[in-house]
């Protein structure tokens, strides 16, 4: 019960700004799912909002990872708009796996040494996870831009730790949002895979 008080406190203590930057990151995920030009002005608007919030609780790389997010929301939007983007998913195709594993060490090695700099540097928190969870979200971003299906396996991973990084930084709404957001993804998932079948099926009757 006391648990469920502290969480309920916590709930009405959430601004206003957290709560709008929720239901516009929430809006982004969703429009994704559809390929909507839209989610990438959602997402620019959420990111704005969480820039501020994450840079006064010490989240440093968390800041720098919602600044370069408006930045990737520009990107996005000109890539779907008028870049490789254009192309509905189910046409586009999927880098390989050894690209993939290449990609995934050197991150892992750049997101080491960030993350030891600012250990060593600054009076960041949780500096190891802010650290990967920021580099590689930007990478799941990125793959997102060009409709890579990929994009969704990697969140379902870097989401999961944000329920539980968000949540022990006190930030309640937000770590139920990426628990949301873990669902969504699913459904993008499903969304974008369903498309596919639907594509290859009038691809074969005609």
């Amino acid at each position: 019960m006391a648990n469920f008080a502290e969480l309920w406190q916590q709930v009405l203590a959430t601004s206003w700004l957290e709560w709008l930057a929720v239901v516009l990151a929430i809006a982004y995920l969703i429009l994704a799912a559809h390929q909507s030009l839209w989610c990438w002005l959602a997402a620019g608007m959420s990111c704005v909002i969480y820039t501020q919030l994450m840079f006064s609780a010490q989240l440093y790389m968390e800041s720098i990872l919602q600044v370069s997010y408006v930045a990737l929301a520009i990107y996005g939007w000109w890539q779907w708009r008028y870049g490789k983007g254009q192309s509905d998913a189910t046409e586009v195709r999927d880098f390989s796996w050894q690209w993939h594993l290449q990609w995934l060490l050197g991150l892992a090695i750049v997101a080491s040494g960030i993350a030891w700099l600012l250990q060593t540097y600054t009076n960041a928190d949780a500096v190891w996870l802010d650290t990967f969870t920021t580099v590689f979200s930007l990478f799941a971003t990125w793959l997102l831009t060009r409709k890579q299906f990929s994009n969704w396996w990697y969140w379902l991973v870097i989401d999961a730790v944000y329920v539980y990084l968000y949540s022990s930084k006190g930030f309640v709404i937000t770590g139920t949002l990426y628990l949301v957001y873990l669902i969504l993804v699913v459904y993008a998932m499903r969304q974008w895979q369903s498309t596919q079948v639907v594509s290859e099926q009038c691809d074969n009757s005609g």
